[in-house]
């Protein structure tokens, strides 16, 4: 009989949970707000409000999904803190695509020996007289 695989538990932290709002405009894009709570599911306010925000970039390659933190104190502080996050996210989007552009331009490629380390099956390519 095969050995039965374990599993990992998973298991949420009741220390640190929160309960997600969402709010859009439908058309700029998305802000979430997470509210810590109890387990109990009372509001925990001895933990800070986290803000979020999401929008979506059209480019000549498609639709890029930005995500970001927003510091903010309210509801209204992250809406107008959303324009600057989204520059200083598409900034970050572009020099993300820039160094995968260098990586990838300055891998240098190696040509397969063959395999285990010796002439390449068939002789190698090379005329013998």
């Amino acid at each position: 009989m095969a050995q039965e695989q374990q599993l990992p538990e998973i298991k949420l932290d009741v220390t640190q949970l929160y309960r997600e709002e969402i709010f859009t405009d439908r058309k700029a894009g998305t802000l979430r707000r997470l509210v810590p709570v109890l387990a109990d599911g009372n509001t925990d306010n001895s933990r800070p409000v986290l803000y979020s925000g999401q929008t979506q970039l059209l480019t000549p390659a498609g639709v890029l999904p930005l995500a970001f933190e927003l510091e903010a104190a309210s509801l209204e502080d992250a809406c107008d803190k959303f324009p600057d996050a989204v520059k200083i996210a598409i900034e970050q989007a572009i020099e993300e695509a820039r160094e995968m552009r260098r990586e990838a331009a300055s891998r240098i490629v190696v040509p397969d020996a063959g395999g285990m380390g010796g002439p390449p099956a068939g002789g190698g390519g090379r005329i013998k007289l």
